[in-house]
């Protein structure tokens, strides 16, 4: 663990103000185009939390000045990580599920609102808890605490689709005998959600990926546990 709350500040502003940098580009601020609809995704309100998590910690790390340069700095740990383990997951899916999918040709995968929202913050969160949190703080059932922000999420996106949401349309082929394409409406944000398409087989990816969450959540919780030390 640092104990040099200077660089603990330095750390936490910069990250905050990259987070918000990453969101802002993300949603199209920059560009004089903003799109609301961004806020429907997990990425955007996973960023937000971290976002969230940097302006809380910047602040009580820059009270925890006033006792001191030197000392800890590893206030919430249990907050700390569950946004590791909620902003990582969005990391490892966009990777591992989303990108893979995406037209390399168009170039986004590597532009700085790709790379900051999905690779950059969520690893901010994660030093961020390496470097400051106290070792052997966690309980264990904060490792089931990591399921609550996905699971809220999920079920505010069924409830819009449910309730008519529209992310845009898909264009499909009316039958295989015809060239006439319909114009169907994309209800959900990601397909590993699309209950209109994969029906009740979209609540397995839901339980595998929450299976994931606490994967993660277990083997922060059994590295602080067993590798880290009080102290260091």
């Amino acid at each position: 663990m640092i104990q040099d709350r200077r660089f603990a500040l330095a750390f936490r502003s910069g990250s905050f103000l990259f987070a918000v940098a990453g969101i802002l580009k993300q949603i199209g601020v920059f560009s004089g185009s903003v799109s609301f609809g961004a806020f429907m995704y997990y990425t955007i309100l996973s960023n937000l939390l971290a976002a969230a998590l940097f302006a809380v910690l910047t602040a009580r790390t820059a009270r925890g000045l006033r006792e001191g340069t030197r000392g800890g700095a590893g206030w919430y740990p249990r907050l700390g990580m569950i946004c590791a383990v909620d902003l990582l997951v969005t990391l490892i899916v966009f990777w591992v599920l989303l990108a893979p999918q995406q037209d390399v040709s168009a170039g986004y995968l590597w532009t700085f609102e790709n790379i900051a929202v999905h690779t950059v913050t969520p690893l901010l969160c994660l030093l961020d808890y390496i470097f400051f949190a106290e070792a052997r703080t966690l309980k264990y059932r904060d490792v089931y605490y990591v399921c609550i922000f996905p699971i809220c999420y999920v079920i505010f996106t069924v409830a819009a689709g449910l309730a008519g949401y529209v992310y845009g349309y898909e264009g499909i082929l009316s039958s295989a005998f015809s060239s006439q394409i319909n114009l169907v409406p994309v209800r959900f944000p990601y397909f590993f959600l699309d209950f209109d398409r994969l029906g009740m087989m979209a609540a397995v990816y839901i339980g595998g990926i929450l299976i994931f969450f606490l994967l993660l959540g277990h083997g922060i919780f059994l590295i602080d546990r067993k590798v880290r030390k009080p102290g260091l």
